[in-house]
């Protein structure tokens, strides 16, 4: 706030030389000491508020290599208002002090002046002392309720209010650090900005337990506005056909979503999914859900080596490549070297031809998903060793692979042979594909509750010898 500087004056005695007469002289000194004294409490209170209410400013640094998002800038302003600025103001409002007062009671003498001088600057020495001993006791409640940001950030005590509101989410100190290392300005928003946004989020679907995990992957949210943003991608994701029950989960897999631009990066890579790679309009909902990444990909790249070398190692067609990323989608995010290859390279070695994979993998695409060692070889070895099965078996019933060892397999296989229904030879993997009430009424020919109990008491056994081998 700028301070009008006042010119010194200068007092001239009344003479017959003087143009000026005493009563305009006395006058005019008694205006002067009025401004000099307003001029002097103008100063102070200036000086009280840069020291209580500084102007913070957005950095523009970058920190660990995150780039700075189109959205940051915010449109409703994030500038704090100090909550002294309100009484600063009013002292310059007090109608005792103003010039309009001043003219119509000129014939006040200069001793009350003086003395009016005295009493404001007494209420500005105890208004400065009140207003510091306030600053006091909030810089000690916030070292108290978040020393370990006190000590590692430049804390400002007008963070609090949103710092609180964000506890509610399960936010601690530690995820607050975390928030400032990625995007500071996030954390000078006005806390009803914020809520604002997050209220919105929450009223498309998004879990209140999940919030706290949007703001440490994408901080930035906070300052993204509710209607030249999040409402926009929100109906974006509508009107690919996702339900609405859908939308805030999808929110919560991919929040990085809200920084990439609907017309220039997301509507275009929808584009390239339905005309280059060929997924058909009516499971690109599906195609989203499964896999909500693959709106923020660099889908070109990604789809074009995986497709050429899916076509080169098996000779898949392109029909089938298409129908593995529909069904899977999290396709195009694995690796070939560390993915795709090793677990290509593994079905050949148990025997499977490249015509077999390539019907294997388009049936059950998350294949390419599983384990090695805890997934796929140990289900093998009880195919062949237990279950009295070929290898072949595997191209007619791949879901095999996708069921659990010990909560699906193992215990329908042994409740059977405990009853004595096993039939002899290979074991029938087709009694592994049905529910567990339509098992124990088509095979089993027993109750639910006694397979249930079977189950359970399996489990028991079998964690009790591992915990003995360890």
């Amino acid at each position: 706030m700028a301070i009008s500087s006042l010119p010194p004056f200068k007092y001239v005695l009344p003479s017959q030389h003087s143009p000026y007469t005493s009563s305009t002289s006395c006058s005019e000194l008694n205006l002067y000491l009025l401004r000099l004294n307003r001029s002097r409490s103008f100063s102070r209170c200036s000086v009280l508020s840069s020291h209580s209410n500084p102007k913070i400013l957005k950095s523009n640094r970058r920190r660990f290599g995150q780039t700075v998002s189109p959205y940051d800038s915010d449109d409703d302003g994030d500038d704090f208002v100090d909550e002294d600025d309100e009484s600063d103001d009013d002292l310059f409002s007090d109608d005792e002090f103003s010039e309009s007062q001043f003219d119509s009671k000129k014939s006040k003498n200069a001793s009350e002046i003086r003395y009016s001088g005295r009493f404001s600057r007494r209420s500005n020495r105890r208004a400065s002392v009140g207003s510091s001993g306030r600053r006091k006791d909030a810089e000690k409640s916030t070292e108290k309720r978040f020393h370990r940001l006190s000590d590692e950030l430049e804390l400002d005590e007008r963070w609090l209010p949103l710092l609180d509101y964000l506890t509610t989410f399960g936010l601690k100190e530690s995820h607050f650090i975390q928030m400032y290392e990625r995007h500071m300005p996030c954390l000078q928003m006005n806390v009803s900005s914020a809520k604002e946004r997050l209220a919105f989020l929450l009223s498309v679907g998004v879990k209140h337990k999940d919030i706290k995990k949007i703001l440490l992957r994408q901080p930035q949210i906070l300052q993204y506005t509710v209607e030249n943003n999040l409402k926009p991608h929100v109906a974006f994701l509508v009107s690919l056909g996702i339900p609405d029950s859908r939308v805030g989960q999808i929110i919560a897999a991919t929040p990085s979503l809200f920084s990439y631009s609907v017309e220039n990066s997301l509507k275009p890579t929808v584009r390239y999914l339905l005309e280059e790679i060929g997924i058909k309009k009516n499971d690109l909902s599906k195609v989203v859900q499964l896999s909500p990444q693959i709106l923020v990909q660099c889908i070109d790249s990604t789809w074009t080596t995986r497709f050429s070398f899916l076509t080169k190692e098996l000779g898949a067609p392109r029909d089938n490549i298409v129908k593995m990323v529909t069904k899977h989608p999290q396709l195009l995010h694995y690796s070939i070297e560390e993915g795709l290859l090793p677990r290509i390279n593994f079905l050949r070695s148990i025997g499977m031809r490249n015509a077999d994979i390539v019907k294997v993998s388009t049936s059950l695409t998350q294949v390419f998903s599983l384990s090695l060692e805890k997934n796929l070889k140990p289900k093998y070895m009880y195919l062949i060793n237990e279950l009295q099965n070929e290898v072949q078996s595997l191209t007619k019933y791949p879901m095999y692979l996708s069921l659990s060892l010990d909560q699906r397999i193992r215990p329908r296989h042994k409740f059977l042979v405990s009853l004595k229904k096993a039939p002899k030879g290979p074991f029938p993997l087709s009694s592994l594909v049905p529910t567990d009430e339509s098992f124990c009424q088509q095979w089993a020919g027993t109750s639910l509750d006694k397979y249930l109990a079977f189950r359970q008491t399996l489990l028991l056994t079998d964690f009790a010898k591992k915990y003995e081998r360890q």
